[in-house]
């Protein structure tokens, strides 16, 4: 028998559904249910590993942990790491695939819409209760769908909608995605959830009632924004990281950065500060260099060089400032880069930054 499923989408991108879902995960586990998370499709350069080698998105791996179980790839079966703006690796259940990463945008879609399907009665199967995530909005009418409505038709799932009010105009998002969908979709939000809210809670009438006139779906509530240290240190690369006086690490801000909180637990550290940039004049007074991890390791390289980074890097190094590489990074230290598969950027580049 599989197990029921409740479905969180959002009015756009960066609107809260990662997070409700890890907040709902832990509720119900908390209340002793066996609840899984699923996203059908994530695109994300930060992933996560799981027992068995492959990877996910970070949001799926994060919200396991908010339910007790460790992460599977048939949690997140689709993954899209950018590699540049217009290319995207293509990972399914944990793994790439080539052949599915030369497809055409367009057309990845119908191979892998089974993908998901299987992996989404597998995560079923194995639950009392499967919280899903959407993706985007579901009202990006110009995009064909394997992670929004077509996933909650086939789950049989009831949505919340929840929109990023801190941003301005959560009404008109609400209201806006709900004209949008089909009348049977339409169907299927159940609630609209007001999410990052900070103020009188009151000055928020009349508009829910409005909108539940218009709509017939009501304003479930509204989540309060909550400054969380960790979403500081670990989501705003424009901030400084850490606190005081102490060591100052400048960690380079690439144009395809990868798994940027790898350096959470040093920002943690008493004494450290870790300063994302991409300034070389940032770099003249910092006690040590990391290069991240990167997507596109060759046009990174490049731009290192062309932006001046390349040389503000071996001129502190040749001043004594340590330069530590991670992933991409690393592979950056060497005499030269080379692509010939075109696996990322393709091309040949020059190393030797420190």
């Amino acid at each position: 028998m599989l197990a029921p499923t409740l479905m969180v989408q959002g009015t756009s991108s960066g609107a809260g559904k990662s997070l409700l879902v890890a907040a709902l995960c832990r509720i119900y586990a908390r209340r002793g249910v066996r609840v899984l998370p699923f996203k059908a499709q994530n695109m994300s350069n930060n992933a996560a590993a799981t027992v068995c080698g492959g990877e996910i998105g970070r949001a799926q791996a994060l919200q396991a942990r908010a339910a007790g179980v460790l992460p599977r790839p048939e949690m997140n079966p689709v993954l899209l790491k950018p590699l540049a703006d217009t290319r995207s690796e293509v990972v399914v259940l944990g793994q790439r695939n080539a052949a599915l990463t030369a497809l055409p945008w367009m057309e990845r879609k119908a191979a892998l819409w089974e993908t998901v399907r299987d992996a989404l009665a597998s995560i079923r199967a194995d639950a009392d209760l499967v919280l899903i995530e959407g993706a985007g909005s579901p009202a990006e009418i110009n995009l064909p769908d394997i992670v929004n409505m077509r996933v909650a038709r086939e789950a049989d799932a009831p949505v919340l909608l929840v929109t990023d009010i801190d941003r301005g105009g959560a009404f008109a998002h609400l209201w806006g995605t709900w004209a949008l969908l089909p009348p049977e979709d339409r169907g299927r939000i159940r609630g609209f959830v007001l999410n990052k809210f900070r103020g009188d809670a009151s000055l928020l009438a009349p508009a829910p009632e409005i909108l539940r006139d218009k709509t017939g779906v009501p304003t479930l509530g509204a989540i309060p924004f909550l400054r969380l240290e960790a979403a500081r240190r670990g989501c705003c690369l424009r901030a400084d990281r850490g606190k005081g006086d102490g060591i100052r690490i400048a960690a380079v801000r690439l144009p395809h950065l990868s798994n940027f909180d790898d350096l959470d637990p040093l920002a943690a550290e008493p004494g450290v500060q870790v300063r994302w940039t991409d300034h070389p004049e940032d770099l003249q007074s910092a006690d040590a260099i990391v290069l991240p991890g990167t997507r596109n390791t060759t046009d990174d390289l490049r731009w290192l060089w062309e932006s001046g980074m390349g040389a503000a890097i071996r001129a502190r190094a040749a001043a004594g400032a340590p330069v530590v590489g991670l992933c991409g990074g690393y592979q950056m230290l060497g005499s030269s880069v080379a692509d010939p598969l075109g696996i990322e950027g393709g091309g040949k580049c020059q190393g030797w930054l420190c």
